[in-house]
């Protein structure tokens, strides 16, 4: 999907959020749907079947999360037959980076499991692991329900159902803000004097944890869109654009200058991610640049102090082709093992059918502040923090997705250290673009040769 096109979507959710709609589909209608459907059969001969799950609700601030899908399971095996569903709960990152891929390489991944979109979709499709869902989704009538299956959709074959959507930006402290009589910034220049009476008031700037080194880059990552363009990631895959271009290094600079100045959270490099919404929940910090998923612990009154004094804007222009755009999509999936019997199979539709409905889609929005996957119906009863989220999303000029979702991953891994350098005074911008270029070429010329 182009980023017209997103944008698009963006503004029909954002409408959807704005007026409830007429003809609101309650969770007994949905039920009540699904009973008059006929699972497929469970397992021949009153055989067990056994899946495995894969997830990654195993945070505390996961726990409504993680109780929708034990809710799901659960009415899984009450209309499968003799199923089994075992829940394998591992820490986003690590199943990302170390355990699925180790899975996928060895060919043995859990049946369901929590799939990224973009470049380690691919990967895993031109290893032939992942389970194609066209058909899946065409036959439960799913295929036109969803706003996008773009970052799952390779050579025309869809590999993941999207579970919820996202957006990146700057959540800011109305309080603090209006306390020292700041306007939300615009620019650059604006976000910087702003940083700089905060700080002179003893007050956080930025809550940044930078221990875990792929926080640091979602800011990162906005940046050099806003100086560079939102094409500058896909410049970089195909040898157009370069990292030491100055419209890229420029960016950098800039990061480096809130580095320099003190106005990111002291000690973020021995800092979980955790630290950094603590820090901003609990009013110690201004800003926070993070995705649309933080909203579960800023919105959570037992565990963030700044309910009511929330807000999200994008981040301000920085005066390159780049402003107005916002990084945000549907990257989040459930991908399913192509190795699957024909039993495990249909025990695999009813829980689509299970996970992919209104009624799921409108409890995560209502429950956890998550943008649906889905086109809803029934949009009421909605936290306006989720509302000026999605209408900030609309209001952009564009969209464009994650960097590492396209990029190579021995170039995200070195930017990752690299920015870790950078906050610990290691290194410069100049040096840090250079040795990631070279990276950027390395890894390029690997690719055109195993095409």
């Amino acid at each position: 999907m182009r980023k017209g096109t997103l944008i698009l979507v963006a503004a029909i959710v954002a409408m959807t959020f704005t007026v409830s709609a007429c003809n609101s589909l309650t969770s007994n209608n949905e039920q009540n749907l699904h009973a008059g459907e006929t699972p497929d059969p469970g397992g021949t001969k009153g055989e067990p079947i056994l899946l495995t799950l894969r997830h990654t609700q195993v945070k505390d601030t996961q726990k409504k999360r993680f109780a929708m899908l034990q809710d799901v399971v659960k009415a899984t095996e009450s209309k499968v037959p003799g199923l089994s569903i075992t829940l394998d709960g591992v820490e986003d990152k690590v199943n990302r980076f170390e355990k699925l891929r180790a899975e996928m390489a060895a060919g043995n991944p859990p049946e369901i499991f929590d799939l990224f979109g973009g470049t380690d979709t691919k990967d895993y499709v031109k290893a032939g692991r992942l389970l194609d869902l066209t058909p899946i989704l065409n036959e439960l009538g799913l295929i036109n329900k969803f706003y996008s299956f773009e970052e799952f959709t390779v050579n025309g074959k869809i590999y993941g159902i999207p579970m919820a959507g996202y957006v990146e930006g700057l959540y800011y402290n109305k309080r603090i803000l209006a306390d020292h009589q700041i306007k939300p910034p615009q620019t650059w220049e604006e976000l910087l004097a702003a940083a700089a009476i905060l700080k002179a008031h003893k007050i956080t700037p930025f809550a940044m944890a930078a221990k875990d080194s792929w926080v640091i880059n979602m800011m990162s990552n906005t940046m050099w869109v806003r100086t560079a363009g939102p094409d500058s990631v896909q410049g970089l895959l195909d040898g157009s654009k370069r990292w030491t271009d100055p419209d890229v290094v420029d960016a950098f600079e800039k990061y480096h200058t809130l580095i320099q100045k003190g106005y990111l959270q002291e000690g973020s490099l021995a800092l979980a991610y955790a630290e950094q919404q603590n820090k901003f929940s609990s009013g110690e910090a201004a800003f926070m640049f993070d995705g649309s998923w933080a909203n579960t612990p800023l919105l959570d009154p037992e565990k963030s102090s700044i309910v009511k004094d929330v807000g999200f804007m994008s981040f301000p222009a920085m005066g390159g082709p780049g402003d107005g755009y916002i990084n945000g999509g549907w990257s989040n999936a459930y991908g399913f093992s192509k190795k699957v019997t024909p039993d495990q199979l249909a025990a695999i539709k009813e829980f689509i059918r299970q996970m992919y409905n209104e009624s799921m889609q409108k409890r995560q929005l209502v429950e956890e502040g998550m943008p649906p996957a889905m086109k809803l119906q029934d949009t009421s009863n909605v936290n306006p923090l989720i509302t000026e989220i999605l209408n900030v999303f609309a209001s952009s000029k564009g969209a464009f997705p994650a960097f590492d979702s396209r990029i190579q991953t021995k170039v995200r891994e070195k930017l990752e250290r690299g920015m870790q350098e950078l906050i610990g005074g290691r290194t410069d911008p100049a040096s840090l673009m250079a040795d990631i270029q070279k990276q950027q070429e390395a890894s390029n010329k690997e690719e055109t040769h195993t095409k």
